[in-house]
């Protein structure tokens, strides 16, 4: 079995990953999560990566938040643990930390660990090159308790589809609403348990393409990173995502 050290262990995620970590020919070593307090599970939880000095294991999984990240990094490096990020809301200083880290081991980072979703994000790519006129509109749908918005998804997606010169422009109100020159609107919708949805439509003159990606189940987050967890133990140091998962 390949142990994991799983971070954000007690949130959905992370229960996820557990369920299914088994079948998969993986074992949860122990758990990390900022809400640990006496919680009774299958393995160890500590609060902290400081406080799991004792566990052994083969690499670490995480569905936590950007705040999580440095002690993560920190405790990686010291034991040369590859490491899944699966966290969203990352900015510039945890993306510095990510590219420093990434030269000691190796580190899987992806928004969505889909690979609808990554098949998603080519299809939109080649879409925009060949309608490069076409005025665009994404609209991502998330559970009530999401935090970020737009979606760390919905982030990755507009990469392809905005240049230097891109306007994003996040909802419309008012009576100046009308579309600008080099505009993206960008649409955030939570409620309910939605686990994911992104729309992403080119309208042109008398005709709209929409390319879209429901996610059924959280299940298929939790299997991209359990797929990511054994490809990363055969890797150099680096970074990695979906494109050398997928190759």
């Amino acid at each position: 079995m390949i142990k994991i050290l799983l971070c954000g262990a007690l949130g959905q995620m992370g229960r996820q990953v557990t369920a299914l970590s088994r079948e998969n020919g993986f074992e949860i070593a122990a758990g990390i999560d900022a809400a640990a307090s006496g919680d009774s599970l299958s393995f160890p939880l500590y609060p902290a990566f400081s406080d799991a000095v004792r566990e052994q294991a083969d690499v670490i999984i995480d569905f936590s938040r950007p705040g999580a990240l440095k002690g993560l990094l920190d405790y990686a490096v010291s034991r040369k643990l590859p490491c899944v990020l699966c966290s969203t809301g990352y900015g510039e200083k945890e993306n510095a930390m990510i590219r420093e880290a990434s030269a000691q081991i190796p580190l899987f980072v992806s928004a969505n660990m889909s690979e609808g979703v990554y098949v998603l994000k080519k299809l939109a790519a080649l879409a925009h090159a060949l309608l490069p006129e076409a005025d665009i509109e994404l609209i991502e749908k998330h559970h009530r308790r999401k935090v970020d918005a737009p979606s760390g998804t919905a982030v990755a997606l507009l990469k392809v589809l905005k240049n230097e010169d891109t306007v994003l422009r996040c909802g419309r109100e008012g009576n100046d609403s009308k579309r600008q020159p080099g505009e993206i609107g960008v649409h955030s919708v939570r409620g309910g348990t939605v686990c994911g949805d992104h729309e992403i439509s080119f309208f042109l003159y008398d005709e709209e393409i929409t390319l879209s990606h429901h996610a059924q189940s959280r299940a298929i987050f939790a299997n991209g990173a359990l797929r990511a967890a054994r490809f990363l133990l055969n890797c150099a140091p680096g970074l990695y995502g979906m494109d050398d998962l997928m190759k």
